[in-house]
């Protein structure tokens, strides 16, 4: 083989195993993912069996000693899994992607690390609470060209996109949307039981931002935004209460935010103080109402019907993706596209938190705050 050849063959080798060295996998092969902080109550999601996928957990970082050594009991994990330093582990174990779930106030960290590296971020909700924050989270991905995803919940309920699909058909009974009501909390966090390690910054105004306006109003947000497919709101107003400090001294455990838009409204109200755990929502167009009662038990009423229906929605109906990590493994890899301001996506989590940020400031001085007024990214 002539020299020339043969120096073309040998780059070609270095480059595929670099390739390889970086997480480069084939479509068959699962994606390899790394968990950084196992304080967040989810954080538990993916070491069970109704999570399981094509994905592999290869790595754990924790600082907390006692929260990993309850891990490793109750979920038989081995030592190995675990490192003390987040770089470290970065660096030897070159993962596809990562996971955060510790206090939001770390997002911003972990981006800063991840994104360099080429590694690939799903953040536990919300993406951030600070613009400040979210906007740096959201150039360092650009700039390195990773997708930076945040999962809620109700972003693996079919009843959530059959209602998104109600709203986004052109032919919709629904109609033109109108306003939707959004109650999603329980009853405290400390009264369900979380973690001490969760429950310390859960209701830190530092570490979290707020109490239940964050914890819970962000949902309504999320999903807002894709039933307006990013519409910037107006304006944002909000009240926030505190009915148990005794137990919440520091932040917020009863909000109500109020999003206009130019023809429609969306009402938020997040609560630690609900009788029993809710996430539920209504949403009303010029010819009817879809209310998604839990994931999967959807009424509907539309015009010209004298009664209201209660249909069982599946996954099936839907292609409703119920695994958070099995469609962050399926967004690495290119098999899934999160669409137009899609639930998990950058560009509708961006918006969240311009919404939240605004309910926060709304709440401490009382006004109605414009939004189009303070970002001009947006």
């Amino acid at each position: 083989m002539p020299y020339n050849l043969r120096l073309i063959s040998l780059c070609l080798l270095i480059l595929f195993l670099n390739m390889q060295a970086k997480g480069m996998h084939d479509m068959g092969s699962p994606v390899r993912l790394v968990m950084i902080g196992l304080s967040h109550g989810h954080s538990h999601w993916i070491f069970q069996k109704q999570f399981e996928g094509n994905f592999e957990l290869v790595g754990v970082y924790e600082s907390n000693i006692q929260l990993i050594q309850e891990f490793k009991e109750r979920y038989k994990l081995d030592d190995a899994i675990f490192y003390s330093e987040m770089d470290v582990m970065l660096d030897h174990l070159q993962p596809d992607g990562a996971l955060a779930f510790g206090p939001i106030s770390d997002h911003l960290h972990v981006v800063r690390s991840c994104a360099p590296r080429g590694i690939h971020v799903m953040v536990e909700k919300p993406l951030a609470f600070s613009m400040a924050q979210a906007q740096e989270m959201e150039q360092l991905a650009k700039t390195h060209q990773i997708h930076l995803l945040t999962n809620f919940e109700t972003s693996w309920y079919p009843t959530t996109d059959a209602v998104v699909h109600y709203v986004k058909d052109n032919e919709s009974k629904l109609g033109q949307l109108r306003k939707a009501v959004f109650h999603h909390g329980h009853k405290g966090p400390k009264e369900i039981g979380v973690g001490p390690e969760f429950l310390k910054w859960l209701t830190d105004p530092e570490k979290n931002g707020a109490g239940a306006l964050i914890d819970f109003g962000c949902y309504g947000a999320n999903i807002m935004t894709t039933l307006m497919q990013g519409e910037i709101p107006i304006s944002v107003m909000a009240i926030t209460q505190n009915h148990k400090p005794e137990l919440y001294p520091f932040v917020d455990d009863e909000a109500t935010i109020l999003v206009e838009y130019k023809e429609a409204q969306a009402i938020i109200q997040a609560s630690w103080n609900w009788t029993f755990d809710r996430k539920d929502m209504e949403v009303y167009g010029s010819k009817g109402y879809c209310i998604a009662e839990d994931s999967q038990n959807l009424k509907t009423r539309f015009y010209g019907e004298e009664s209201e229906t209660l249909t069982l929605i599946s996954k099936e109906d839907t292609g409703t993706q119920v695994n958070p990590f099995e469609y962050f493994a399926a967004v690495i890899k290119g098999t899934l596209n999160m669409g137009d301001y899609g639930l998990y996506s950058l560009e509708n989590n961006l918006l969240v938190v311009e919404i939240l940020s605004a309910a926060i400031e709304s709440a401490k001085t009382g006004k109605r705050i414009y939004l189009s007024q303070k970002n001009e990214r947006l």
